[in-house]
């Protein structure tokens, strides 16, 4: 048997084991190991599953895992959620559909200290929810835009599956962290004009908030003075050059340990609680990342990727059309998997057409990391929608799935622009060309 065909039959094999419910880790390194049996042996297998845990985990890039995730979990004791939520409704509030608005721009904010969709999604259908109710909004928008605000974490640094693309296809984490804060910044704005939109036109969606003083809005701006400062160190310090991204997380979450302790929300036991959390979904990000790079050295031997590559650039169809049909194909997969899932399981097969093809690599992965959120907020099984509703029981799922469409369709024309105008996303990398 000839190696590609061994190694279609391995990500067959592959895909068959993850969609049975095997996790990634065990399905991708059981195939590669297999995989490198078959075509070079068992002592070569051995050697390469032997020397991977190592030569993957002492990368220095990817201690800034560990570095974001601890910001997150700092963050979520810090009271950091419940600030930028009174800040941004004393400001925009009055605004129509103000309090929905509010909720966008404040998960933006949140997720520029936790970096995780799912959990940010979590969190504001336990602060805003209630707080959207109260001044009669629609409940089925009102989950419907937590759903979709929960989505700009991925994008807006830290963001831990940016650091996951860039340490897959070995691109430099820096200048991908600062390539997602235009467009995550972007996408929340739309969020926010489609919604002033929608209650402008039909203001019995939900009443303005109104009565708050400038007192109260200037009082609310120390409430977001943390999250500004994390944001100028993480940006700041990798445009500068001042810091790498290690750094600049450490700082960060150095920055809201200290906001912590100074609110008095954090005591031993949560500080604990954070760094042991911190350690497991470390730990687990790394085992994932040595099965997919056995598996990866598996279909470096079987020349699939290279063939794939090559099939790919000889189709008769612009490398902008070959794109949009990648994209559509990471948009349904975003339904069912993980963002970090799907990249591990996907990118070495397909990245090196991307390279063939000409696209920019960094371009790529904001593109990459949009259409897994599309797919986080899309039925059957958008992960964020199930999140909000496994939260509020009492919000029907299908409810929320109806609401969801136009923030769908606001995704995908961001996703057409960012093609379009691929400046939007270079701009800030290609300030600094070293970062990272």
């Amino acid at each position: 048997m000839d190696p590609s065909t061994i190694g279609a039959l391995g990500f067959l094999a592959l895909v068959i084991m993850v969609m049975t419910g095997v996790h990634i880790v065990f399905a991708t390194a059981i195939t590669g190991f297999l995989g490198i049996v078959a075509l070079k042996g068992w002592p070569v297998a051995v050697n390469i599953a032997g020397i991977i845990p190592h030569s993957a985990g002492s990368n220095y890039l990817f201690s800034v895992l560990p570095m974001f995730i601890l910001i997150g979990f700092f963050a979520s004791t810090s009271g950091m959620v419940q600030g930028a939520y009174r800040a941004a409704k004393a400001w925009i509030g009055w605004m129509p559909g103000g309090l929905a608005v509010s909720t966008v721009l404040a998960a933006g904010a949140f997720g520029a200290v936790s970096g995780a969709s799912q959990a940010t999604a979590a969190v504001f259908a336990r602060v805003a929810i209630p707080e959207l109710l109260k001044l009669k909004y629609a409940p089925s928008i009102s989950a419907a835009a937590v759903a979709a605000a929960g989505t700009l974490a991925s994008l807006i640094p830290p963001s831990a599956a940016l650091v996951v693309y860039g340490a897959i296809v070995d691109e430099s984490i820096g200048r991908l962290l600062l390539a997602g804060f235009i467009p995550g910044v972007f996408s929340a704005l739309l969020y926010a004009g489609f919604i002033m939109l929608r209650f402008a036109g039909n203001p019995e969606l939900g009443r303005p908030i109104t009565g708050i003083d400038w007192a109260e809005r200037g009082k609310s701006l120390l409430d977001v003075m943390p999250i500004i400062l994390v944001m100028l160190m993480i940006l700041g310090g990798m445009s500068t050059g001042w810091t790498t991204p290690t750094e600049a997380g450490a700082t960060g979450a150095a920055i809201v340990f200290v906001y912590a302790l100074f609110r008095r929300r954090i005591d031993f036991a949560g500080l604990q609680d954070s760094l042991v959390e911190t350690a497991k979904l470390t730990v687990m990000i790394f085992s994932t990342f040595w099965g997919v790079f056995i598996f990866a050295r598996f279909l470096a031997f079987t020349r699939l990727p290279t063939e794939i590559a090559e099939w790919l650039v000889a189709l008769p169809f612009s490398p902008t059309a070959i794109l949009i049909a990648i994209l559509a194909g990471y948009a349904f997969l975003g339904m069912f998997l993980s963002a970090s899932g799907m990249m591990l399981l996907t990118l070495p097969v397909i990245f090196p057409a991307v390279v063939e093809l000409g696209i920019d690599p960094i371009l790529f992965g904001i593109l990459v990391i949009k259409m897994v959120e599309i797919g986080f907020i899309t039925p059957p099984v958008g992960l964020n929608v199930y999140v909000v509703a496994g939260v509020r029981p009492d919000i029907p799922i299908a409810s929320i799935f109806g609401a969801i469409w136009p923030f769908v369709l606001i995704d995908i024309l961001t996703v057409a622009l960012l093609i379009l105008f691929p400046s939007i996303t270079l701009f800030l990398p290609n300030l600094v060309l070293g970062a990272g």
